[in-house]
């Protein structure tokens, strides 16, 4: 299973999702949109934010590695196989990067 997930989407957390699939696409969420070091008990968790301050060439290819690295980790049952850019053309400088995810290889795009 492929799911694209934005790191942009943030949602409400539900306690009690209803299957697995809604429950490690919740917390794909939560590893792209966690600011890394602001997890009291564990400061690893989420994205180097620092690397937005970069040059717009320079943020894809580091940002590509921390979040492929940071998804693994924390959620072992995926896989990432892609992560796409989305730039904004209103505002010069805003990246929104796309992550693909595989789950027991079939597809799905949410």
């Amino acid at each position: 299973m492929m799911l694209d997930i934005a790191a942009k989407e943030i949602k409400e957390i539900n306690l009690q999702p209803e299957n697995e699939i809604e429950e490690i696409i919740q917390n794909v969420r939560t590893i792209l949109t966690t600011r890394k070091g602001s997890v009291p008990l564990d400061r690893g968790l989420g994205i180097n934010m620092d690397l937005l301050d970069l040059p717009v060439t320079i943020i894809r290819t580091r940002l590509t590695n921390e979040i492929i690295e940071a998804v693994e980790k924390f959620e072992p049952r995926v896989k990432v196989t892609n992560v796409v850019f989305n730039q904004n053309t209103e505002n010069d400088g805003v990246v929104v990067p796309t992550v693909r995810i595989a789950i027991d290889d079939k597809v799905v795009i949410s």
